[in-house]
């Protein structure tokens, strides 16, 4: 079995913890969650359940950790041989595939039960369906077989916000579809940006990521145009959807013309690691604001200041537009 000579024992029930969480490879859940969490709030027009966000985003984050833990499994024979994945638990043998097996079943299972008992049954099938989309169409059948794998893998990171939506109204309408195309057309920047990185490692274990078999410029080229088409795409909330409103269009503004900027410096430097990292970076930055300005957006308190700045300017507005009109009637 892969990695019996490295098996090592843990010298206390510590270090098992760490390592059966270290499977569930804990930085990846967070921007999982806040999509989770935006869903939900535009859902309920800013005023969430604290119970039902509470389930909602352990029950989410015990469906991703399933899903990661599956597919530390089915990829303990490239993690062994990419040099910044050898220490994982597998690899290293301090988790056997079987152990692991069961306790991503069980993170699933509760998973499911805990969404279907205390939100509703469509919230947790779409969180199993995140779980079965990652490993059969991501994992399974594109990562090692086309350089789109992560184009269309990028819709498991993207069913989240669609968890969100369904918890709280129990149904699915434009809004959180859109969140959805939001989401998975921001993933080819984000993680091609990581695979100019790494791509050596990927091209060493066989993994048939972009950058391996197009070349950097082509990479950059595709995070180019997948940046020009997500930065518009997120004003749909705005309109024509009606969704979301100006503070969530000035933050969606501010944030893609920064977006914006560092796909077109990559573009111009298609080699340099720096900028790779930088938008690699910036991407995770982006889309963690992004929701929290669906989130404070969707706030009453925000929707009441905002209406009450267009009323007052309204009336400003209609002052100003009288003595202009007084003035121009004085002079003639």
């Amino acid at each position: 079995m892969l990695g019996t000579s490295l098996t090592r024992q843990h010298e206390n029930i510590r270090e098992v913890i760490q390592s059966y969480y270290q499977l569930t490879k804990p930085r990846i859940i967070p921007l999982l969650l806040i999509t989770t969490a935006a869903g939900m709030w535009l859902a309920s027009d800013g005023q969430v359940d604290p119970i039902l966000l509470l389930v909602t985003l352990v029950g989410g984050t015990l469906a991703a950790a399933s899903a990661q833990v599956l597919n530390c499994i089915y990829d303990r024979d490239i993690d062994y041989e990419m040099l910044r994945t050898r220490h994982r638990p597998i690899p290293s043998g301090k988790v056997q595939p079987r152990d692991a097996l069961l306790f991503a079943i069980a993170l699933a299972i509760l998973s499911f039960t805990l969404l279907t008992v205390f939100a509703n049954l469509l919230s947790a099938l779409l969180a199993l369906s995140g779980i079965i989309f990652y490993m059969l169409i991501y994992t399974h059948i594109l990562k090692r077989h086309t350089a789109q794998n992560i184009v269309i893998g990028g819709a498991a990171g993207a069913i989240p916000a669609l968890v969100g939506w369904a918890a709280v109204t129990g149904e699915l309408s434009w809004a959180p579809w859109l969140l959805f195309i939001i989401v998975f057309l921001w993933t080819p920047p984000h993680f091609w940006a990581l695979a100019l990185m790494i791509h050596e490692d990927y091209a060493k274990v066989g993994i048939p990521m972009l950058p391996v078999v197009a070349g950097e410029e082509v990479t950059v080229r595709q995070i180019w145009y997948y940046t020009l088409l997500v930065v518009p795409t997120s004003l749909l909330l705005i309109y024509p959807l009606g969704e979301s409103g100006v503070v969530y269009g000035i933050v969606a503004i501010l944030l893609g013309s920064i977006f914006i900027k560092k796909a077109w410096l990559l573009l111009k430097e298609p080699k340099d690691n720096q900028l790779a990292r930088s938008m690699f970076k910036y991407s995770i930055l982006y889309m963690m604001l992004l929701c929290t300005g669906i989130v404070v957006d969707s706030l009453p308190m925000t929707r009441e200041i905002t209406a009450t700045v267009a009323e007052n300017s309204q009336v400003l507005i209609q002052a100003v537009s009288t003595v202009l009109e007084q003035v121009s009637i004085n002079l003639v």
